[in-house]
């Protein structure tokens, strides 16, 4: 048993093929951490009964990956157990290949499994110190998830080695994986798998930083890196088994599907047949190779469903176990420049992708009608929903949850896109068909009253159907639009006998603006774990609410007075105005007041300045000094001074009372008095001459306001 629990938990692991780590953990604790025990935990016993001396033949699977497993979507499946990117030693991944051959073969015969043990630890070398210390090794301190692994290698060892090794210590696929922390004049040759580390400037110790970009979707592609690489030219080297190599050069705008296209307008495989690996997690037929996150330089494996189901078939019916396919057929290279605008006209049923539905067998197995809660290749969920519900109901029976019916977009407004006090939990139940806890899942769990009462009050029940992979693909594109590529990711890595499944959504502060994954519930599961577990999340999800519920009615406090603040400083404000109205309406008032006045005035003035003018112009000419019959009048003004004048004694009254006029005096404002007798001259007559009103030689008169 190797001291590194590590390497003996991967060595574990790539002899076993578990890939739950929990499971791998689980055999290894229960035997101290002997890794020959461990093995033979899990591996058959010596003494186990044979069943059948003569095992019948059977067909093969159109997916070799692992017998009964999900076909994966979009013609994508993870590498075999020989494809896998892990540990650097490939001979013992071979010989344990070749061993379990040979122990499928010979099991009739009770070949003991302690051999078969022994032969697959022999070639597995579990102590690294063992390595060959007379190279120039480079040291690389790898931080991943806040720990850091050690790697040493040799000088002349390349990037895929490198990325070999850590998956051996991260149990991350070479295809998640993304570097970072190389020297920025070397960064793009680190990312070609061929580069040896000697060639990049490295120093004897390096420190580097890996990122698992599963649960991104895409490997080694940051978004501002996807527009500079959407120009660049990749080249996709393809190895279709078991017809050799050919290569295609593409540019980064490609999408998937173009590319499955070109293959067909070369290889003349059915897009629909197709199977590939080396695709990232998270890829789809609308994914552009910039986007993928794939190197400018990357391999893929091809398979034709069809050509296989057809040898295994042919195969089984001869009796004989199916052969593995050499992927040494051919050491050519066909270089293909093709054009990813090409048409798809004539290319067969282009958009269909879904291998699952193409069983080539003469015989198909009849399944029963009603597994199927939504038709295949729903391609509206508002639609899909209405018949899951539909026939939900019809297969199931009363009592029966209350499903939401429409959109899952239109379930997250109504759940999770409401303030603090009103807002619930998102459970979408996912249904499949072909699991056997379905039956006992909604037979007895779905129709306890306290479920059902749980879920209408804390809930809002979303339900989809996961059994058709047409309806599983478009509602993980939903999940990871509406949602998060981590919810996606987690419905998609449910396994089957997982199934049916709930996953609990929420939104909360802590979780930021968008929804996340609290919890999922797995089918296997008892109607008390159920229930608690239901409750256990609500509660956990309240209690986070409840400091977002403080918030909301502090702020809504804080608005309310805000709001009253603002109303009285309004109120102020319009009194504010209307006294400026007022105070503007008055001086506007009086300045038309002001303009009343003063144009009454100039009238005024210009009605006296008309008088006085045709009182000047009516006086008679002055007579001289000299001259006889004339008599001198003096004038004494209400400001003490005089107006002094010659008249003839024949000019009457008038002329007199004129020329006080033409002075500015008119009579309508004032009186004429003579001093002695006193008299009104303005009251009397004034067509009397001076001379009969006896003013000659001289008179002084005085002027009075009247």
């Amino acid at each position: 048993m190797s001291e590194n629990k590590d390497e003996t938990l991967a060595s574990f692991q790539n002899i076993t093929g578990i890939d739950d780590v929990g499971e791998a953990f689980s055999h290894l604790e229960a035997v101290n951490w002997n890794l020959m025990d461990a093995l033979s935990r899990v591996m058959p016993h010596d003494d186990a009964p044979l069943s059948n001396t003569v095992l019948a033949p059977q067909p093969a699977l159109p997916n070799p990956v692992q017998p009964g497993a999900q076909s994966n979507t979009n013609g994508f499946r993870p590498p075999s157990y020989d494809e896998l990117p892990g540990p650097s030693n490939a001979s013992a991944s071979s010989f344990f290949a070749s061993a379990m051959h040979n122990h499928n073969q010979n099991q009739r015969h009770r070949y003991p499994t302690s051999h078969l043990l022994a032969q697959l630890t022999s070639s597995i070398n579990l102590d690294p110190s063992s390595q060959n210390n007379n190279q120039n090794v480079m040291n690389f301190n790898i931080n991943f998830n806040q720990t850091l692994f050690q790697i040493r290698l040799p000088s002349t060892a390349t990037i895929d080695q490198l990325k070999r090794k850590i998956f051996d210590v991260t149990n991350v696929p070479v295809c998640r994986q993304s570097i970072c922390g190389w020297p920025p004049a070397k960064a793009s040759d680190a990312q070609k798998g061929g580069t040896q580390i000697c060639n990049l400037d490295l120093s004897p110790e390096n420190e580097l930083i890996l990122i698992d970009l599963t649960e991104d979707g895409f490997m080694d592609t940051e978004p501002d890196e996807v527009p500079q690489r959407l120009d660049k030219d990749y080249n996709i080297k393809i190895l279709y088994e078991p017809h050799g190599t050919f290569t295609l050069n593409l540019s980064g705008r490609t999408t998937i599907l173009e590319v499955k296209t070109n293959v067909y307008y070369v290889k003349e495989i059915p897009v629909r047949h197709q199977e590939w690996t080396g695709w990232p997690s998270g890829c789809n037929n609308d994914t552009t190779l910039a986007e993928s996150g794939i190197e400018l330089n990357h391999q893929f494996v091809l398979r034709n469903l069809a050509e296989r189901a057809q040898s295994n078939s042919n195969a089984a019916l001869d009796g004989e176990n199916p052969q593995t396919i050499s992927n040494s057929a051919s050491n050519t290279f066909d270089v293909v420049t093709l054009d990813s605008e090409s048409s798809a006209d004539e290319f067969e049923d282009a958009t269909d992708f879904n291998t699952a539905e193409y069983i080539f067998t003469d015989s198909p197995p009849v399944q029963p009608l009603n597994r199927h809660l939504i038709p295949n290749n729903t391609d509206d969920e508002t639609t899909g929903s209405s018949q899951f519900v539909e026939n939900y109901q019809s297969r199931f029976g009363e009592p029966y949850p209350e499903f939401f019916v429409g959109s899952l977009e239109s379930a997250l407004q109504l759940a999770c896109h409401k303030p603090a006090k009103e807002r619930k939990l998102l459970a979408i139940y996912l249904h499949h068909g072909e699991s056997i806890l379905t039956n006992v899942f909604c037979d007895h769990l779905m129709k306890a009253e306290s479920i059902i009462q749980t879920l209408k009050e804390k809930f809002v029940l979303f339900g989809w159907d996961m059994t058709y992979d047409s309806n599983k693909d478009m509602f993980l594109s939903l999940l990871t639009a509406r949602i998060s590529s981590n919810a996606s990711l987690t419905a998609r890595n449910i396994k089957l006998d997982k199934l049916p499944a709930i996953m609990l959504v929420g939104k909360s502060r802590q979780l930021g603006s968008n929804c996340e994954v609290l919890s999922v519930i797995h089918g296997n599961i008892g109607l008390d774990d159920l229930l608690s577990r239901l409750i256990e999340t609500t509660a956990m999800y309240e209690e986070q609410l409840q400091v977002e519920i403080r918030q909301e009615d502090e702020r809504a406090a804080r608005d309310q007075v805000k709001a009253e603040q603002d109303m009285a400083y309004e109120e102020t404000l319009q009194a504010d105005m209307a006294k400026e109205a007022a105070k503007s309406q008055k001086a506007a008032a009086q300045a038309a007041e002001r303009k009343r006045i003063e144009s009454e005035r100039a009238e005024e003035n210009a009605r006296r300045e008309s008088i006085r003018l045709v009182a000047e112009q009516s006086l008679p000419l002055e007579p001289g000094e000299q001259e006889a019959s004339i008599c001198k009048i003096r004038v004494r003004k209400p400001t003490g001074d005089f107006l002094e004048r010659r008249f003839y004694t024949q000019n009457n009254l008038q002329d007199l009372l004129n020329y006080v006029t033409a002075n500015g005096f008119l009579i309508e404002e004032y009186k004429l008095i003579s001093s002695w007798p006193r008299r009104d001259l303005t009251a009397i007559e004034s067509s009397q001459t001076l001379a009969t009103l006896k003013m000659s030689p001289q008179e002084t008169v005085i002027l009075e306001e009247r």
